[in-house]
């Protein structure tokens, strides 16, 4: 019987910097404090997965460079107690990293990015006759050089490392990444028929799609479902999951749709948004892992979510998964269109 994520793709260093204000170019600002913690989808989900108190095993897949940044990824992956014997080693390139900068009163972040070795990570580098985990998650898609590229049939290499995925026995999940630009499409029809589970968020799925699902701060939902069928129509296998920071949706593959409302976390104690939609997601994987509801993965998602923005850094402030949903009961949770704008 499987047990256990195994997670790969973007392993980082974050190095956070919060600024008192968000500078115009060629003028100053103040940098109040700083820090370094994880970066990257699955450096970020599995340290979140372990805060939540996942009891199944926690694997990581990976290339980081022979630096001391490397180094310092598996001694926290270490920490935690999640397994790196597949998270391998270059010589070509350094450890990928991110300056991250979050204005203080506002917790907006800007992210200044080294890729590093992610962009050398390839297929050969999965082994997943080696694993006997239940659900392999990838993050992120358009922020990995050489599984973005798309072959003659205009399959993408992650598309392939899902097949590998789901031949050995694994469920596959995916996340992305907010790029600027008009490869969304191509890419996902490209690796989707390959995937179970995807995460995007609301600008995510409006590039994917050609649908503007949000006008200023205001979110479409009417435009919701129809931007949703169009990314089911590509290949999704369970379910589609797109989140933002008023909450999120699920659109399942048999056409249930259901919804869930941020938790409504008093602005005073949140301290930044770094790694916000990775605990959504390591909460939600939990609970998918342990095949609950698609509304119990939801509840857990947003809960986890709100309990990472307590923290500067991604993983820190994520508590219990217990606690986590103790959070989301005590502040409640801010129905869609009620998000006082």
């Amino acid at each position: 019987m499987r047990q256990g994520v195994l997670a790969g793709g973007n392993w980082i260093v974050d190095h956070i910097k919060k600024v008192d204000v968000w500078p115009q170019q060629d003028a100053l600002a103040n940098i109040i404090s700083q820090s370094q913690g994880n970066g990257g989808s699955p450096f970020n989900v599995l340290v979140d997965l372990a805060q939540l108190g996942a009891d199944f095993p926690l694997e990581g897949v990976g290339l980081v460079g022979q630096d001391a940044a490397g180094r310092w990824i598996r001694e926290h992956c270490g920490k935690h107690h999640i397994s790196v014997e597949q998270l391998q080693e270059t010589d070509l390139r350094p450890t990928s990293y991110t300056d991250v900068m979050t204005v203080e009163n506002t917790g907006r972040r800007t992210f200044f990015h080294q890729r590093g070795s992610n962009a050398l990570l390839a297929p050969e580098h999965f082994r997943f006759e080696a694993s006997r985990a239940k659900i392999f998650h990838l993050g992120y898609l358009l922020l990995l050089d050489r599984l973005d590229e798309m072959d003659e049939k205009s399959q993408t290499a992650a598309a392939r490392v899902f097949k590998e995925a789901r031949r050995a026995g694994l469920w596959t999940s995916v996340d992305l990444v907010s790029e600027d630009s008009d490869r969304f499409a191509a890419i996902l029809q490209g690796t989707l028929h390959e995937v179970d589970l995807c995460f995007m968020n609301e600008f995510e799925a409006g590039r994917s799609t050609s649908i503007l699902l949000r006008e200023g701060s205001r979110l479409r939902h009417d435009r919701f479902p129809e931007a949703a069928k169009k990314l089911l129509a590509m290949g999704i296998r369970q379910a589609l999951v797109i989140h933002f920071p008023e909450g999120a949706y699920v659109f399942s593959r048999s056409g249930e749709i259901f919804r869930h409302g941020r938790v409504a976390l008093p602005a005073s104690v949140i301290q930044g948004s770094a790694g916000a939609g990775d605990a959504f997601a390591a909460g939600f994987l939990m609970a998918w892992h342990n095949e609950q509801s698609w509304m119990d993965a939801l509840r857990l998602g947003v809960c986890a979510a709100a309990s990472s923005l307590t923290h500067l850094t991604c993983s820190d402030g994520v508590m219990r998964a217990a606690d986590c949903l103790a959070l989301g009961q005590k502040a409640g949770f801010q129905e869609f269109g009620k998000e006082g704008k």
